[in-house]
């Protein structure tokens, strides 16, 4: 039996992939992880940034190869921790992955007109303390930019100028172009805002599905011959109970407005499987009475779209028919009870 199961990883492959995106609004990239896994969201989404509070880890399995994909936190300031009440780890989340790391994806918002044509100086710093790990850029929104122009000039400013139209897109049908663009010096030119070492770079849309088919097969024949980490089954190294409740706190961001979605606390009241449906509820506690009443709007129909929401978003993650329910309380409420 032993022979056997030697004889079977020789042909296992495996990756794992880091990515580092920038905080300035959200960049698509747990979305993008997402649409990497090609099937079930398992990392939670919102429209707003931090929606990723903690270091996790996306898994994808197909025939030989397994991907591993750690979804970290952004990468931000102690400003940004403080302000956000973020974990701790998110200090050190993205370095951890940058070390353990086959291939390091950085993913850059190019629908910001401010802000896309410099990488952040975090992403610069990782990259340079981590030279020998493999990294390619991902530039997302792509749809955003309506010129080949201004596509090709922020290519060439993102790279340094080291990747040729042609090396970007060798297994793309689209003509290369030798057309020469000259580089713009950007406004802050005291500090590095380019990499010159990026493997590849990709154009693509997580909103539509455009140029992601390219970074998968990449990933794919980036593997490295190794047993795999984890079962076939596997899609996440977090438990089903964490999976729930960061549902919970990423749809609570969608629906709240400002800064209230970061004060709440969210716990898991009930969780269980029976006969192939989960069953679960999680309490929301609220600073005040006013914030409670907020969140469930009149005749507590917000939170019902929260629930339902949530609900749907489980069943995707899941697979399975999911029961579930979000009760809320304060703790004003809970001071006058204990009184």
């Amino acid at each position: 039996m032993e022979r056997i199961k030697n004889r079977s990883q020789e042909f296992c492959m495996e990756l794992d992939v880091a990515s580092l995106w920038q905080v300035l609004g959200n960049s698509g990239r747990v979305r993008d992880t997402n649409d990497f896994i090609w099937s079930d969201d398992i990392c939670p989404t919102s429209c707003k940034v931090h929606t990723t509070r903690k270091a996790n880890k996306a898994i994808y399995t197909t025939e030989q190869t397994q991907m591993i994909f750690y979804d970290t936190p952004g990468l931000v300031t102690e400003n940004e921790i403080k302000k956000f009440k973020l974990e701790s780890s998110f200090a050190s989340a993205y370095r951890h992955a940058a070390q353990h790391a086959d291939l390091i994806g950085v993913i850059h918002d190019v629908s910001n007109a401010w802000t896309r044509k410099e990488l952040p100086f975090i992403v610069i710093d990782t990259l340079k303390a981590h030279p020998r790990v493999p990294s390619i850029l991902i530039m997302n929104k792509i749809d955003a930019l309506k010129s080949k122009r201004v596509t090709l000039e922020l290519i060439r400013t993102l790279t340094n100028d080291t990747l040729t139209n042609e090396k970007m897109n060798k297994r793309s049908n689209k003509p290369t172009t030798n057309e020469s663009i000259p580089i713009k010096k950007p406004a802050n030119a005291d500090r590095e805002v380019s990499w010159s070492n990026f493997s590849r770079v990709f154009l693509v849309s997580a909103i539509t599905g455009s140029g992601l088919n390219d970074v998968h097969n990449y990933l794919i024949a980036s593997a490295k011959p190794r047993p795999w980490e984890y079962t076939a089954e596997n899609f996440s190294d977090e438990t089903p109970e964490n999976l729930i409740v960061d549902s919970v706190k990423a749809r609570l961001l969608d629906y709240l407005p400002q800064e209230i979605p970061y004060n709440l606390e969210t716990f898991l009241e009930y969780y269980s499987v029976e006969k192939g449906t989960i069953y679960a509820s999680v309490e929301v506690v609220c600073p005040t009475q006013r914030i409670e009443r907020l969140i469930c709007g009149e005749s507590n129909g917000r939170l019902r779209q929260i629930t339902e929401r949530v609900t749907s978003d489980l069943i995707e993650t899941f697979g399975k028919p999911i029961s579930f329910t979000i009760a809320t309380s304060s703790k004003e409420k809970q001071k006058k009870v204990s009184q």
